[in-house]
């Protein structure tokens, strides 16, 4: 029997100089062995010896780089095989572990996530978003091979739906059953890799989108691990009384121990270091703060805050580039707040203030219940004193499931290419790629996917080639935003200011900086010479958002440039006289 104890900062199974250590944490076990290919997964033949504070480990030669494995515990008369919690790849959700290094070849990456003022952020599912074959799911090789369009739409940052491995090969990703290992389906720990390192020739982030507030509840090792357990319930990663529930199951992770919250920074750690990720997203991060997510706010989990300043704490230490995205929810200023005033210390939050208002606007069938002071709010809301610690969108995996559908969809239930639909549709989007924060559309949003999100159906790409014409218009858009096309610079700034509200013909104008002008119009009625005050005629008209040249079903009306009259508006001393169709968006830059 072969057991050489060597002690080891690393967990699960590390290689080093023709050596494999194994290292696990089981306070509870009594013995435990590794079996695996190496072995003939003999059950007594390389044991791990017992360190201190639950730890155990050993270091052999026989183990190499591919070899499959699982730890064998012993506790009283149980005998456990587990999968390694730290395994960097599984056969299969329901498999066996995978010795691997993750040692990827990066050819000199050095890429750095664009300033977080001038990012779009395109969220994606791999499964869907290129699927070439019905019976299949997509991988990270198909979505490679859309990176050029991505980039010709002058997108410069997505944000992968969760691709730890999961039960089956259909998810939405909100299932972790191995939280460091890659979804085999999609293409394992090398897909990723790949991918990152294309997607940052092609100049475009990484976010990527990790769920700490449950596990599971499928396929998870992580159950009852060494055998113990209160209340028949998970077992020492888990909290074991009532604190253990959330909506996914009993499998909240117990933010009290300090090794399941070193397990979940190290986790962090993994997609930063390991696969060079530019950002993280944080899941329902309400229901780490919260037993109910928040619905009473009198349950607050402390341990989860700490484990959530841990991490930021670290990551703005080591990597201070790297964007860490909450989506809580709740629109508090404490999730974005800095660690140093108490907060916890996150990058950025998804503002339900804008999401909700912005839907209701754009769904409301009657113009004249259209509310504009909640656009308006909606505009100039932020978090933590700073517009960019929030992610703006009309469209998101949650946005569109769950009972509700594309904007289009609710616009127009069963005709999303109506002319309303897609007029309304682009209002919402317009207004996201220029109103302060950072702005995120969900995948197919840039032509007009409809119905609803589902991880069994992929995107309809013969609709973009059908609405190209969208698509060009939504992508000057974003390359205004991100700076590619010059001349907008305010949008890149903190200020908005309103400069025309009108509650009775539904007009809203605003500045963004003193470069840029954006006029909404949500109300069906065409306006012709409308009158809108501004401070000196140099403007030129850079988008209408209505303009027939990207679909033949849009405005008739003509905008040409504006006709000046030296009246005062608006507690402005000019008058613009503007053409403005029912329910376009323009957009006028300084010359």
């Amino acid at each position: 029997m072969e057991n050489t104890i060597v002690k080891s900062a690393g967990m699960g199974a590390v290689l080093k100089e023709g050596h494999t250590t194994f290292r696990v944490w089981a306070p509870h076990a009594e013995r435990i062995f590794v079996i695996g290919d190496f072995n003939d997964w003999k059950e007594d033949d390389l044991e791990l010896e017992h360190e201190e504070n639950g730890y155990w480990s050993t270091t052999t030669e026989k183990a190499k780089e591919g070899h499959e494995y699982k730890y064998l515990i012993h506790n009283g008369e149980m005998r456990l095989q587990r999968n390694d919690p730290y395994a960097f790849e599984v056969t299969n959700s329901n498999g066996n572990s995978v010795i691997k290094t993750l040692d990827f070849d990066w050819e000199g990456d050095d890429f750095q996530i664009p300033a977080w003022n001038s990012l779009v952020i395109y969220e994606l599912h791999v499964g869907t978003f290129n699927r070439k074959d019905p019976d299949t799911v997509g991988t990270f090789e198909d979505v490679i091979e859309k990176l050029p369009y991505l980039k010709n739409l002058g997108i410069n940052c997505i944000e992968l739906l969760p691709v730890a491995e999961f039960a089956g090969a259909i998810s939405w990703g909100y299932n972790p059953a191995h939280p460091f290992a890659i979804e085999q389906d999609y293409g394992g720990p090398e897909g990723l890799a790949k991918l990152v390192k294309e997607a940052h020739k092609a100049g475009i982030a990484v976010i990527m989108d990790v769920v700490y507030n449950h596990f599971g509840p499928s396929d998870v090792d992580l159950w009852q691990f060494d055998g113990w357990s209160e209340n028949d319930k998970g077992g020492i990663y888990f909290y074991n009384d009532h604190r253990r529930e959330t909506p996914w199951g009993d499998t909240r992770p117990d933010y009290g121990r300090q090794e399941v919250r070193q397990y979940l920074r190290d986790n962090a750690l993994m997609w930063i270091e390991k696969y060079r990720c530019d950002g993280l997203r944080l899941d329902a991060t309400s229901y780490i703060r919260f037993e109910d997510g928040g619905l009473g706010e009198d349950n607050a989990i402390e341990e989860g805050n700490q484990m959530m300043r841990e991490i930021n704490t670290e990551l703005q230490e080591k990597y201070p580039h790297v964007l860490t995205i909450a989506e809580d929810l709740k629109g508090h200023d404490f999730v974005t707040n800095t660690i140093e005033s108490g907060g916890i210390g996150y990058g950025s939050q998804w503002d339900m203030n804008f999401v909700h208002p912005v839907r209701e606007a754009l769904i409301d069938t009657h113009d004249d219940t259209r509310d504009l002071q909640k656009i308006v709010d909606a505009l100039e809301h932020s978090y933590s004193g700073d517009a960019f610690r929030r992610v703006i969108y009309t469209e998101s995996h949650d946005e569109v499931a769950n009972g509700k559908a594309r904007v289009p969809e609710e616009i127009q239930p069963g005709d999303a290419e109506s002319v309303f639909a897609k007029k309304r549709a682009l209002l919402g989007i317009i207004l996201t790629l220029t109103a302060p924060g950072i702005p995120m559309l969900f995948q197919g949003q840039e032509f007009i996917e409809d119905e609803y999100f589902q991880d069994t159906e992929a995107l309809d790409w013969k609709k973009q080639k059908r609405l190209k014409g969208i698509t060009e218009l939504v992508g000057s858009i974003i390359k205004l935003r991100t700076g590619e096309n010059a001349g907008a610079t305010g949008l890149r700034e903190q200020e908005t200011e309103i400069v025309h509200f009108n509650p009775e013909t539904k007009i809203l104008a605003y500045h963004r900086g003193s470069d840029v002008m954006v006029i909404l119009n949500f109300c069906h009625v065409d306006y012709e010479d409308y009158g809108i005050g501004i401070e000196s005629s140099d403007w030129q008209l850079y988008l209408n958002s209505t303009d027939k040249k990207y679909d033949d079903s849009l405005s008739d009306l003509d905008v040409d440039a504006m006709e000046v009259a030296a009246i005062p508006t608006d507690n402005k001393a000019v008058t613009s006289k503007i053409n403005i169709p029912g329910y376009a968006a323009l957009i006028f830059i300084r010359n």
